[in-house]
């Protein structure tokens, strides 16, 4: 295999004093996460940046020889002016502001070949750092197929920097991106562009103030001297070291003079640098076919449609539930029957007691009704990442902009509404891409309304209760679970509308979003993030869920009622039973009595956690003779005066209050880092549980009023 000349022999001795660690960096859509994963695979670290909920991705790769190289991979970000706290971040660790993340040795930027100039603004502002700096031109096979060829060899001459042509999703052009990684003598970078010459002497000074004041290396200072004078790079995330007073006192100075001089400066130098850009564009562009209509404009043609659009979004929607139900059903009967096995093994081992009936009913019981879900949960995060990696969820978001300018947003927040379906944690954390501070903050005060994968299991619980027979009709159980989805979405945009016309005035902002081209899915990268959001599920529920469950048996088992009371005795006079006892007052309007009480308690630390205290209240998996489903447990609750406990009233109202209540701490949690305080996330646990208790105690008292 013939390799670019730029990769030289030193390549084969790669230097093996320390690991060089590398920053990947692009636009968003450039095929950044695909490129990341092909180069780490599973050798991956997730996280938080400290101090600001922006994920934190660093990954091991290795050269063709087997030097390990880390590569860290930033959020994606259009400009180094950032808009925006994920843009921050990247621009930040960049330049060596975060004292939590070491500044990288080597920049890795990646660009797509179809939209060219515009991918290079980044890449430009990134060579003024003087940095050794990898460029990755991905996607050469859509550029070819758009009649439109990169010539590689010249961009690599005009900007003085190894570039590699590359298709990520491919795997085409990994073999000549590792061996030029492990290179110990990466060139830096022959550029040079012109500075405006009403901008220059403002550079000049806060330049030689950065080196003086802030410790910043020449050609670092000169390029955040540039950003300074950017009126977005005015985004500040916690974690990022503050600028010296005497530096910003320059620039505030020279900003005044420019306003009473009439001179843009910000957009003087934007100007200036898309000059030198369309310079090395046009010399390295080259039309090799006719241009027209791409297969992206002619599918897009129907998916964007004002009406077929619709058709199509509805379908994909019907189709992930059909698929959540259909194709999940036949792992969670076998994953039921290990459970029921486990539990029976351990019955048949142990003697009866407080120890097998901890086991049994406390562990197995809990996690395992919980667990069963699973299949249902990797289905739901396949589909979110396949309509991430072909490209159709940006167009669900064009075809959502003008309802949500309805309520007051735009598109963008949709995409965060939209992620919130599988986890609001991700779709809270999503919204930082929002410029507008009014606009992200109403869309982090409605995300927990859309429902997320943590209520599937208390949905699919309650169906099959709400239903007589043994067997839940397929269309029932869709329909269903539409309409429980459907009343989260119209919540979350009623309240959307309301906040943006009360707390939250503003004027909807226009929406201006990259349409990528469609692209097939790479089933690794699908199938990777699927398993990774399913290992999370997994381990909370061997350690969250598993640590309540216990908790929840011994509060239930304990204190011990005289010998030859009921279970349901027991229940009532334990620590557990006392706690619902204080609740029931509360929920009895709902036609909830103390046991699910309970469940409301404990399901606060997550709510999937409602379905294994159910197992623990109802006993369920700790009967002597056999394991009995925890629906027939349900089924066989009762009051006091003998009526059914679990009435498809009941059933219908709980789903209700899970739709709209704030069950989630973790989700809490979040909302407060992201807006740094407890303000919002205390009003927000407040407005969502007063709807959930007001719609639920309407439709119940409405329900019984209509004598169902």
């Amino acid at each position: 295999m013939a390799l670019p000349s730029h990769i030289s022999s030193s390549a084969a001795n790669p230097s093996s004093a320390r690991t060089p660690v590398y920053a990947l960096v692009g636009n968003p859509n450039c095929g950044k996460s695909t490129l990341f994963n092909a180069l780490t695979g599973l050798k991956q670290k997730v996280g938080n940046y400290p101090g600001v909920t922006v994920e934190k991705k660093v990954g091991t790769a290795y050269s063709q020889h087997g030097q390990p190289i880390t590569v860290i991979d930033l959020p994606g970000a259009y400009s180094l002016a950032a808009r925006s706290p994920d843009e921050a971040v990247t621009r930040d660790v960049l330049l060596g502001r975060r004292a939590d993340t070491a500044q990288p040795d080597r920049i890795l930027c990646i660009i797509d070949a179809t939209n060219l100039e515009r991918n290079l603004y980044l890449v430009h502002q990134i060579l003024d750092l003087g940095r050794p700096v990898l460029l990755v031109v991905n996607m050469m096979d859509l550029a070819a197929a758009a009649g439109t060829t990169v010539d590689v060899a010249r961009l690599e001459q005009e900007l003085g920097i190894p570039v590699i042509a590359c298709e990520a999703v491919n795997g085409k052009g990994l073999i000549e991106l590792k061996l030029a990684m492990s290179r110990a003598d990466l060139p830096l970078a022959r550029h040079a562009w012109a500075i405006p010459a009403a901008i220059a002497p403002a550079v000049t000074e806060l330049q030689a103030s950065l080196i003086a004041h802030d410790r910043k290396a020449p050609l670092v200072a000169r390029a955040e001297a540039l950003l300074l004078l950017t009126d977005q790079d005015s985004v500040r995330v916690a974690g990022s070291t503050p600028l010296h007073a005497r530096t910003g006192e320059i620039l505030r100075t020279w900003q005044q003079r420019w306003e009473g001089e009439g001179t843009d400066w910000a957009g003087t130098l934007v100007n200036s640098r898309y000059d030198a850009i369309g310079r090395i564009a046009a010399d390295v562009l080259l039309q090799t076919g006719e241009t027209g209509p791409t297969a992206s404009d002619r599918i897009d043609a129907v998916v964007t449609h004002p009406v077929w659009g619709w058709l199509v979004l509805g379908a994909v929607m019907t189709l992930l539930f059909l698929s959540i139900f259909t194709l999940a059903e036949y792992p969670m009967n076998v994953i039921d029957a290990q459970i029921a096995h486990l539990a029976d093994w351990v019955k048949s081992a142990l003697p009866p007691g407080d120890l097998r009936d901890l086991i049994t009913s406390g562990a197995i019981g809990g996690v395992g009704g919980v667990i069963i879900f699973l299949p249902q949960i990797l289905i739901l995060f396949f589909f979110i990442g396949l309509l991430e990696s072909t490209g159709y969820m940006a167009r669900a978001a064009f075809i959502m902009d003008r309802l949500m300018a309805r309520v007051g947003l735009n598109g963008k927040s949709f995409i965060p509404l939209l992620s919130s379906y599988a986890c609001a944690i991700p779709g809270i954390m999503a919204t930082r891409t929002i410029e507008d501070q009014k606009d992200r903050l109403v869309t982090i005060l409605v995300a927990p309304l859309m429902s997320c994968s943590a209520r599937l299991p208390v949905y699919l619980l309650m169906i099959a209760a709400l239903v007589p027979g043994d067997r839940v009709p397929l269309f029932t159980k869709v329909g269903i679970m539409i309409l429980m989805y459907a009343l989260g979405t119209v919540g979350a945009f009623g309240f959307a509308w309301l906040f943006k016309r009360t707390l939250l005035k503003g004027a909807p902002p226009l929406m201006i979003m990259e349409l990528p081209p469609y692209r097939l899915p790479r089933v690794k990268d699908v199938a990777l993030h699927m398993l990774e959001r399913g290992w999370l599920f997994l381990r909370r529920a061997g350690t969250i869920i598993l640590g309540i469950s216990i908790v929840l048996w011994f509060l239930s088992a304990y204190p011990k009622a005289p010998d030859g009371a009921t279970d349901q005795q027991q229940l009532a006079q334990s620590f557990a039973g006392r706690a619902g006892h204080l609740l029931e007052p509360a929920i009895r309007p709902l036609g909830l009595d103390w046991q699910i009480g309970i469940g409301l308690i404990t399901s606060f630390a997550a709510r999937e956690v409602f379905v294994s205290t159910m197992a623990v209240v109802f006993n369920a998996e700790a009967k002597d003779d056999d394991t009995t489903p925890l629906r027939q447990a349900m089924l066989a609750a009762k009051w006091p005066d003998g009526r059914a406990l679990f009435t498809p009233l009941v059933c219908f109202t709980l789903m209700i209050f899970y739709v709209f209540a704030m069950q989630c701490i973790s989700t809490i949690a979040v909302v407060r880092r992201e807006t740094n305080g407890w303000k919002w996330p205390l009003f927000q646990t407040a407005y969502m549980t007063g709807t959930a208790w007001i719609l639920s105690f309407i439709v119940y008292q409405g329900g019984t009023a209509l004598g169902f």
